[in-house]
């Protein structure tokens, strides 16, 4: 005889009907655990070997070098997120403010608490012109980690000498060309 009642619904039913949602939801437990994890361990071996040299690039004054070396590394272990604070501070160091906030986000977006992220965003804000912004990361901080943290204080000392006059190179302001006629 064969139940044809709809209030009881046979096991293999009931698993195949929630099996897609727990899968989803394992998948999504699995990721959040990955991305937790990436800050609080150490990176893949050539990644580090990567890291060192791109540090040592950044204290020769190679920048270009550094970076080179940080990118390498974020290939080998793309879920090591201090190289995008790497990153972001050679990104400030040659003047591309606006890549080294995107780098910053990154960080922020793997872990919202990160104190060196939220200064060097700070910072880096500053550097722009957007002082504003800027005091709002120094309030995330203070409400944090207080204002006797290392990064309080050095977001609110960037804050206090606001932004820096550009300064301008010999290559970077051209003459304008004139045409004259030759006879």
């Amino acid at each position: 005889m064969v139940d044809t009642d709809p209030k009881h619904t046979p096991l293999k039913e009931v698993l195949m009907r929630f099996a897609p949602a727990a899968a989803a939801l394992s998948l999504v437990f699995a990721v959040q655990a990955s991305v937790g994890y990436g800050a609080d361990r150490d990176p893949a071996p050539r990644a580090a070997m990567l890291i060192t040299e791109g540090r040592a690039a950044l204290d020769a004054g190679e920048p270009q070098k550094a970076i080179d070396a940080f990118e390498a590394a974020l290939a080998v272990d793309p879920g090591y997120t201090p190289i995008y604070l790497d990153l972001a501070k050679t990104a400030r160091i040659e003047g591309l403010q606006g890549k080294a906030i995107s780098y910053y986000r990154e960080v922020l977006d793997r872990n919202p608490n990160d104190f060196a992220a939220i200064a060097g965003e700070g910072e880096a804000m500053v550097e722009k012109g957007a002082v504003e912004k800027a005091r709002t990361n120094l309030s995330q901080l203070e409400s944090l980690c207080g204002s006797n943290c290392a990064e309080t204080q050095a977001l609110a000392a960037t804050i206090s000498q606001g932004p820096q006059p550009r300064v301008l190179t010999a290559e970077a302001v051209l003459p304008d060309a004139q045409v004259t006629q030759s006879n």
